[in-house]
């Protein structure tokens, strides 16, 4: 099986799986019965939980509520109305990793999360345009950037995307902003990168958490958060992770 092959198929799962977790958040669930859907999806499946393989790491998932930025344990804390959880997941297929995030909304939605969670999506969806042969990492973080701010908001200093592979976190970094030595990373046809549109309302500052794992905004400002693995063709960007 090639790695487009591999990629392919192990995206097209993740998506789907993505997609059986966001439906499954709901006022009175925890992050823990996520964590055991998706631990419990991706085995049916015959695949490997990539987190699980990450060293010191036990869980499928991070999961993050609200203020949370990545990286959060699974715990047994009830969703209330109106939260925002954040779900981060990947895949391990035929000896390659998806990577794939996304963000719900728990109802009643204030108006103001809406548009919160509207920019984030819109630029994920622009970082990703730029995902082309000759184009470089800059012109990725730059997109993001340009959307989030432009709306009021603020991009993640601390915390990057990544190429994806062989290995869950490879070389190159993928900046959420402009960072100029991103134009040294040119991108290429037949390369695999996990973007990931990481935000907040309020300052961009994270503080970690006594678990030694939990990355959240130090003003306590809620957050947003959107990945995708994409591949980049001759013709562009093709979305692998993409909800199903």
């Amino acid at each position: 099986m090639t790695k487009l092959q591999a990629m392919t198929e192990g995206g097209a799962r993740l998506g789907w799986i993505k997609g059986q977790l966001a439906a499954a958040v709901k006022v009175g669930v925890t992050p823990l019965e996520i964590d055991a859907l998706c631990d419990r999806l991706i085995i049916e499946g015959g695949n490997k939980a990539s987190f699980k393989m990450e060293p010191g790491y036990h869980h499928a998932t991070c999961i993050n509520v609200n203020s949370g930025m990545v990286h959060g344990i699974p715990n047994s804390v009830l969703f209330q109305p109106g939260d925002v959880v954040k779900i981060d997941l990947g895949l391990f297929n035929h000896g390659y990793h998806l990577d794939t995030a996304i963000t719900v909304p728990i109802p009643p939605i204030d108006p103001k999360i809406s548009k919160f969670l509207d920019t984030g999506r819109r630029a994920e969806a622009a970082a990703i345009s730029m995902a082309l042969p000759g184009n470089s990492v800059y012109d990725i973080g730059k997109a993001m950037q340009q959307v989030v701010e432009g709306d009021g908001y603020n991009v993640v200093r601390d915390l990057t995307g990544h190429g994806i592979g062989k290995q869950m976190h490879m070389d190159p970094y993928i900046y959420c902003y402009a960072e100029k030595s991103g134009k040294r990373d040119i991108l290429s046809v037949d390369q695999t990168i996990a973007i990931e549109t990481m935000y907040m309302m309020g300052d961009w500052h994270l503080v970690e958490d006594p678990d030694g794992w939990t990355l959240s905004t130090q003003d306590g400002s809620m957050t947003g958060y959107f990945e995708e693995t994409v591949y980049i063709t001759a013709n562009g960007p093709q979305i692998l992770t993409g909800i199903r």
